[in-house]
């Protein structure tokens, strides 16, 4: 009784409302998948606004629509690469990749892999990591399920909002594929624009604009230091009494500090090493541009994102979805920061929560605090943030589970185990990996809970940066890679990358007396060991920097010394990559499928 009039009815209401109207479009959606190709790659008949719509829908996961605020607020503007960097990425995509990777015709990347070096050997090597990085993808969108459920129902265990979402979004999945989820996808993109832009543009109406707010944060230290520089900036910080910040706690990182670019995030491994002044500079610095080279080159190399293209008819149609995607996320982009920024100066006792309580949560309370003053106006705004949230963490968590799954049923069912299988039986068996990866995210995502959730996004986006992008860039645009240069890159860049984030992550779980703390106590001297070296820790933590050029690095070496096992047919693969359209040579790497069902 207790937990059911704690309950808001607004915030309830909008959200059951998504979910149920995400699983409807899905049933409807699933009524219209009938082939393989339906399932794999929507029939490759989706349009270009619609598949922005999706990829922007997709793309946008609960780091982008919660985990964002919550690190500008928790960390400050050093913060601010992960949404810059997350756009950017699309740039690479649309230069590089995406048109000669649709042109090529397959359903996932692993056919892209077994079709360029004409190896199935290279497809089971490809499928690793498909898993991979979808695993540590999903992490973080559990952890954006578990903070909702348990914000809508206060008292309700992490684990508990983790499990029912997870098998809500599965069955969605299991249900209708690829075209199953386009629908969805592309409906919860402008769901979320909504979510995020109105309750923005209604706080600031009501507590000043973002320049106000921000300088709220400028200390009588930080005045007198921008004095020295600039007039203007420091007459313009005066203006900071007209906001009423709430002091800020303990453990909230200083003005100056969060102020800085090379703020919280970027010097935790030199405050553990008491590090400070210049001398931290160039660890900051390191971290900083690992963390770009990662988030830039992990969109260019992400599964899920990365199988959407080959639903589009052609490449032509592939590069223009590419830059609207670029566009549609680029104006979203702009909105969570602001939520970080009013956070910390309206609802700072967040600083003292972790896990469900901490700063992630910063876009479904901060609504709330609306009330106050205008009755239920912050509730309902809330129910739409909340709502948000969940079209957010539901529709990633659908491209994952659907890459992720297409990586079983397709590639390793269809093409490794049992070659000869019908679309039928590979689409039944779409549906049972479907319910197997899904029991496993959700058991993955009930242990991440003290993990930052766009944290735990970059980390993916490191191994797809040193994996999955070499192969790619490589395999695209040079003629003389070797099946065995592209192995050797691929599998050292994304296994180094995986062993080292781990021994990261454990060490951040292992801090701590709760009980995940006790069962990873064997990694408690890390913590130790990475204090005394804060180069080996920022190295570990953001990979990427060194990571993806020993990748290449290897791919060129290694195909060089094997430079006579290049593809025979390396001309025309080339030419069907990179040729215009208008002259025919595009082909479908997969034939089996294109007359339907049954054949």
């Amino acid at each position: 009784m207790p937990l059911l009039a704690a309950i808001d009815p607004w915030i309830l209401s909008f959200s059951a409302i998504t979910v149920l109207v995400t699983v409807w479009m899905g049933f409807r959606s699933a009524k219209t998948s009938k082939s393989a190709s339906d399932f794999f790659v929507a029939g490759r008949s989706v349009g270009v606004g619609m598949n922005a719509s999706a990829i922007s829908g997709e793309y946008l996961s609960a780091a982008s629509f919660m985990g964002v605020a919550g690190m500008v607020m928790s960390s400050g503007y050093d913060a601010l690469w992960y949404p810059v960097c997350y756009a950017c990425g699309y740039l690479f995509l649309l230069l590089f990749i995406a048109g000669p990777l649709r042109r090529f015709g397959a359903y996932t990347i692993p056919d892209f892999a077994e079709g360029r070096y004409d190896s199935p050997l290279f497809r089971k090597i490809a499928v690793i990591f498909v898993l991979f990085i979808g695993f540590f993808y999903t992490m973080p969108q559990m952890k954006g399920a578990g903070v909702t459920l348990a914000y809508i129902f206060p008292g309700l265990p992490y684990w508990v909002g983790v499990v029912l979402v997870g098998a809500v979004i599965t069955l969605n999945v299991a249900l209708g594929g690829m075209k199953g989820i386009t629908l969805v996808q592309a409906f919860q993109y402008w769901a979320k624009m909504f979510a995020i832009s109105v309750p923005v543009f209604v706080l600031m109406a009501v507590y000043g604009g973002y320049g106000k707010q921000l300088q709220a944060n400028f200390t009588a230290d930080v005045r007198s230091m921008v004095s020295e520089g600039s007039s203007d900036v420091y007459s313009s910080a005066k203006a900071h009494d007209d906001i009423r910040r709430k002091e800020l706690s303990d453990k909230a990182p200083k003005d100056q500090t969060w102020l800085s670019p090379f703020g919280p995030l970027t010097t935790k491994a030199t405050k553990a090493a008491k590090i400070e002044g210049e001398a931290a500079r160039p660890y900051s610095l390191l971290y900083t541009y690992s963390l770009i080279i990662a988030l830039v080159c992990g969109t260019a190399g992400l599964p899920h994102i990365l199988v959407r293209f080959y639903t589009n008819p052609d490449g032509v149609a592939a590069k223009k979805t590419t830059m609207w995607v670029m566009i549609l996320i680029g104006i979203f982009y702009v909105f969570p920061p602001v939520f970080g920024v009013m956070g910390r100066n309206l609802f700072p006792e967040l600083y003292n929560g972790v896990g469900a309580k901490g700063t992630d949560k910063i876009v479904l309370e901060l609504p709330r605090l609306l009330n106050e003053k205008y009755g239920v106006l912050g509730s309902v705004l809330s129910g739409i943030t909340c709502a948000g949230a969940f079209a957010a963490f539901m529709s990633t968590f659908s491209g994952l589970l659907v890459s992720m799954t297409g990586a079983l049923a397709h590639d390793v069912y269809g093409r490794i185990l049992r070659p000869k299988s019908t679309p039928d039986e590979r689409m039944r068996m779409f549906k049972w990996c479907a319910v197997l990866i899904g029991a496993m995210a959700v058991l993955l995502g009930s242990f991440v809970e003290k993990l930052e959730i766009n944290f735990m996004v970059g980390q993916a986006f490191a191994i797809a940066a040193a994996s999955y992008f070499p192969l790619l860039f490589m395999s695209v645009w040079w003629r003389g890679m070797t099946l065995k240069g592209a192995a050797a890159g691929m599998l050292t860049g994304g296994f180094l990358s995986v062993i080292a984030i781990s021994l990261t992550s454990v060490t951040t779980l292992a801090a701590g007396t709760d009980a995940l703390a006790q069962s990873l106590s064997m990694f408690k001297p890390l913590i130790a060991f990475f204090a005394e070296h804060p180069l080996l820790r920022i190295l570990c933590e953001q990979p990427a920097i060194w990571a993806v050029p020993l990748a290449i690095t290897l791919m060129v070496v290694v195909s060089k010394l094997t430079r006579r096992e290049v593809p025979p047919d390396i001309r025309m693969k080339m030419l069907v990559l990179h040729a215009p359209e208008k002259l025919g040579l595009k082909q479908e790497y997969i034939q089996e499928h294109q007359a339907g069902p049954g054949h």
